[in-house]
């Protein structure tokens, strides 16, 4: 007798996803994407390109489906960053900055390997932290973004969530 494959929980983080200007995609539209493929217990977090699902597929099968189904939607590649709960849970025992704001602590999630030369290559540092982790790299804004002038050359490979959305999104996930 073939038993079915267990479920897989993902959270799918989209860059260069918001509610207006040139990324512009409803949370509704994405759901009803994700269902459209196949994913099950669809739930998407605030509107900044978060959404949490189950799927027997792999973690790349799912990225590869929404990165396609996603470019059809906005005529663009839009990224795609796949990461369980697990790996969630595992950042956020790992930040180096857990002793500060989570508002003004993120994590950059980029899908190549988190080194110290990724550091070495940012810009304009001022009071800004940075530190290497597993999948993302931690920085943490001090004064706070929106005086920051940091330049992360590699930032343009991946996509951003602050600590508190990436907790939220963690605790969601486990949830599910």
């Amino acid at each position: 007798m073939n038993n079915p494959s267990p479920s897989n929980t993902y959270i799918a983080l989209l860059r260069a996803v918001n509610v207006g200007g040139t990324g512009k995609l409803p949370m509704k539209d994405l759901l009803s994407m994700c269902e459209a493929l196949g994913f099950q217990q669809v739930k998407t977090y605030i509107a900044s390109g978060n959404v949490i699902f189950s799927s027997k597929l792999s973690a790349k099968a799912c990225q590869d489906l929404l990165e396609k189904a996603l470019a059809d939607y906005a005529g663009k590649f839009v990224g795609v960053f796949i990461r369980t709960p697990q790996q969630l849970q595992k950042l956020l025992a790992d930040n180096p900055f857990a002793d500060k704001e989570g508002n003004r602590s993120v994590c950059l999630f980029l899908d190549e390997p988190i080194t110290t030369a990724i550091i070495d290559a940012v810009k304009n540092k001022r009071d800004e932290e940075l530190a290497c982790g597993d999948g993302a790299l931690y920085v943490y804004y001090g004064a706070g973004m929106a005086t920051s002038k940091l330049l992360i050359p590699a930032a343009k490979n991946g996509t951003a969530r602050n600590i508190n959305t990436v907790s939220k999104l963690c605790e969601l996930g486990l949830a599910l």
